[in-house]
């Protein structure tokens, strides 16, 4: 299959981008290196190219009703220029996709799904849209996105936009902005545990407003960093902490999904989960020694009771730490488990998921 490439493939090669496939896009892993990036996010201002998430917009007079009933958070809390963190679930409780629910209307509403899963959610979408007075359309092609994270990413991005970005709260954003002349929707909702901004802007104009960026200051960060940083502040990656055989509950994200609220696809399965009790939960990891990586093995007396669905060594903490799926009647905080780590069983002790503290504006 031909990989594809992004409006911003150019700008990584002249930026020394180590190019990889990530879910059949050429996309940078690492520029100067993943710990040096990491840290240039944690404490200045580093700058991604996610072009490769996926874009849909739903439109309608039953647009509320349809996506209300399409995910598992409360979208009928939303008002106009809002963001909604959520998740798609199958009938059984698994889950779809997480995505972004922007609220543009009543009757319009922005959805911004995961990149590798763009071809199955939109045909999910539409399947689930024809029993509704809604039209759907997959715009991914029509949008690129870059997003500006770090401590001092509203400073370099104030500069050149005519309001104050204190106007667009976290989830939230704003529609037709112009950043140095260039046209962008700009929201404030990040993957890094970082303030920060993504903007929007059509393919053609991307180039310019990287360029624009990285000579304003913002560190070209590549996807191995976004994942380091995404982990240390506990944000799940579709295909480790939830998936087509993880459910939203055991995966911790019971805070997005809405029981008591109007009825939404799976809803009924997860509601029987949590009245007769998990089975699994997702716990955070401390390894002695090594690194315990995807797929590691966690055993308690020779026996398995899970797997590592994250892991690195923390470049915030300087720690070897996981986050591992699990029988949940060995996830007791402090409890020691093993974890295979190539031919060896390595100590660990489970601990708290919140590795990082988070440092989004308020």
């Amino acid at each position: 299959m031909e990989l594809k490439r992004t409006a911003l493939y150019e700008n990584h090669v002249k930026c020394g981008g180590q190019i990889v496939d990530f879910s059949g896009f050429e996309l940078p892993i690492q520029y100067v290196g993943i710990s040096e990036e990491h840290h240039s996010v944690r404490n200045k201002v580093g700058l991604f190219d996610v072009s490769h998430m996926g874009e849909v917009l739903v439109a309608g007079k039953e647009a509320l009703s349809f996506v209300q009933n399409l995910v598992s958070n409360n979208v009928k809390s939303l008002v106009d220029n809002q963001v909604l963190y959520t998740v798609m679930c199958y009938e059984n409780g698994t889950v779809v996709d997480d995505l972004l629910v922007y609220r543009m209307t009543e009757e319009k509403f922005f959805l911004v799904i995961n990149a590798g899963n763009i071809e199955k959610d939109v045909a999910w979408i539409q399947e689930q849209g024809k029993s509704f007075d809604v039209t759907i359309e997959n715009q991914s092609d029509s949008y690129a996105q870059l997003a500006l994270q770090g401590p001092e990413a509203q400073k370099l991005l104030q500069s050149y936009v005519d309001f104050d970005l204190n106007e667009i709260e976290f989830f939230y954003f704003k529609e037709a902005v112009s950043v140095n002349g260039i046209d962008v929707l700009i929201s404030r909702t990040g993957y890094t545990g970082e303030d920060g901004f993504e903007m929007y802007s059509k393919p053609e104009d991307a180039s310019e407003l990287w360029d624009l960026l990285v000579e304003s200051g913002a560190v070209p960060i590549g996807l191995g960093a976004r994942d380091t940083l995404r982990f240390e502040a506990c944000l799940p990656l579709y295909g480790h902490e939830i998936s087509d055989e993880i459910n939203p509950l055991e995966a911790g994200l019971s805070m997005f999904v809405k029981l008591d609220n109007d009825d939404f696809i799976g809803k009924e399965a997860l509601i029987k989960i949590k009245e007769e009790g998990m089975s699994r939960k997702l716990v955070g990891l401390e390894i002695s020694k090594g690194i315990a990586r995807e797929g590691s093995i966690v055993i308690v007396d020779d026996q398995e009771i899970g797997h590592v669905t994250t892991g690195y060594k923390s470049p915030t903490i300087g720690k070897s730490i996981a986050l591992a799926l699990i029988d949940k009647s060995h996830g007791v905080m402090g409890s020691n488990v093993l974890v295979q780590v190539r031919k060896k069983q390595i100590p660990a002790t489970i601990i708290s998921k919140r590795f990082y503290k988070k440092n989004y504006k308020k």
